[in-house]
């Protein structure tokens, strides 16, 4: 038991367990729980685990809409520019200290969900993202003991509106439009990845494989991820940081690649999960 969702059925949020396409419900055995992300500060799998002792399947995983795997997170923070292949095709140098900037909570999609085109632009582009779900707080926390601090993992994709993003030299106004961050479908735990590195992350446009690396080659790897962002700003429990794409985006190909209305993207970790999504115009 190993991978945690948030989820709404019937129309009211949920949260629960995912085994083997088999759904159970952790909010109702767990009333004084109110979502996922308080599951994380009241025990998290331990917790889960314990609450499922003996517990039959409660729904199939037809039956449910995915939402965001945290969908309250207090903070969403970003990391651009952490993999090499990516730095050298936007031709910014390389910095001494990560990249960061936020997201906001209403930007999220579940898994299944739409992205939203806005109308504003049409240089809407993908971005394949490792999430880290933090599951214990910390401020100024050692690298060598961030591990302590992260409850598991998701796929993310950090979809820019890339005009609005080149406004001016901030990156906010083009990663806040409503309806541009899946993440999903699920959690997994540290354990269950088990070490940061080998494992292959991928974007895929309408089947075509856009973007092929792997985690390993993060520039800033998530120890020292949360050591920095942790001496500027407390990590809470749910806070997510997306840990940067690798190269291969829409806007530096030749010529340039962007998501259209009904197109479909896909983010692929091994281990992690595969996190699809459709593209609708507003």
């Amino acid at each position: 038991m190993t991978k945690l969702l948030s989820f709404s059925i019937g129309g009211k949020s949920a949260f629960g367990v995912l085994e083997d396409e088999k759904i159970f419900d952790l909010s109702r055995r767990l009333p004084d729980i109110p979502d996922l992300r308080a599951l994380l500060g009241a025990g998290g799998f331990p917790r889960a685990k314990a609450a499922l002792a003996g517990a039959t399947v409660d729904y199939q995983l037809s039956d449910i809409v995915f939402a965001p795997v945290i969908p309250n997170p207090a903070k969403i923070l970003c990391i651009g520019l952490n993999y090499e292949e990516h730095v050298a095709e936007t031709q910014r140098p390389r910095t001494r200290f990560p990249t960061v900037f936020t997201r906001f909570a209403d930007t999220l999609v579940g898994h299944g969900g739409a992205v939203i085109k806005p109308h504003h632009s049409s240089k809407v582009d993908y971005e394949a993202e490792l999430a880290v779900i933090i599951g214990k707080p910390g401020r100024d926390i050692p690298r060598e003991r961030a591990a302590e601090h992260v409850a598991g993992y998701a796929c993310f994709n950090d979809v820019s509106v890339r005009d609005f993003q080149g406004h001016t030299s901030q990156f906010t106004a083009g990663k806040n439009f409503p309806g541009s961050a899946p993440f999903g479908p699920v959690l997994v735990s540290a354990d269950e990845l088990g070490v940061v590195g080998p494992q292959r992350i991928q974007s895929r446009l309408n089947g075509q494989v856009m973007q092929n690396a792997h985690l390993g080659e993060m520039i800033f790897p998530i120890s020292e991820l949360i050591a920095y962002i942790s001496q500027w700003t407390p990590l809470a429990v749910g806070d997510v940081i997306a840990t940067g794409t690798p190269g291969g985006v829409g806007m530096r190909r030749v010529p340039p690649v962007y998501m259209g209305d009904g197109d479909e993207i896909v983010v692929e970790i091994d281990g992690v999960g595969v996190l699809k999504n459709k593209v609708v115009a507003a």
